[in-house]
């Protein structure tokens, strides 16, 4: 007699979505260098019928709720988490790096785990 295993929380996850019907999440990342690349595919990934999830807070502008330098380190430790938590709740991830054709400061060894296990990877192109 066999017994089924039970369902992974991603498992669960995804068949709650179906459930749902929702649309199809993506995630945006990448550097904040690039908030506005990530602000421009924002609208086009809305346009195709996908819910988007990004970074919300650019840390390297100047803003009030980061002036502090310690409480700016606090935070970037709870957003990172909460980055970390999107990609976890996205069928898509997209990665957005505007300097494709230079070689990358970051080899693929370096890319966080969480990203490498995403469903999908893609990358936005230039122009």
């Amino acid at each position: 007699m066999s017994y089924s295993q039970p369902l992974t929380p991603e498992e669960k996850l995804a068949d709650a979505k179906k459930l749902l019907s929702l649309p199809r999440i993506v995630v945006i990342c990448g550097s904040t260098r690039f908030m506005t690349e990530m602000n421009e595919a924002d609208p086009r990934e809305t346009k195709a019928g996908r819910v988007v999830v990004k970074p919300g807070c650019d840390m390297k502008s100047p803003h009030e709720l980061w002036s502090d330098p310690v409480e700016a380190e606090a935070l970037k430790v709870r957003l990172d988490d909460l980055h970390r938590a999107k990609i976890r709740l996205a069928d898509e991830v997209l990665v957005v790096n505007v300097r494709l054709s230079s070689p990358s400061p970051r080899s693929p060894r370096a890319v966080p785990p969480v990203l490498r296990s995403a469903p999908t990877v893609l990358c936005h192109p230039q122009g």
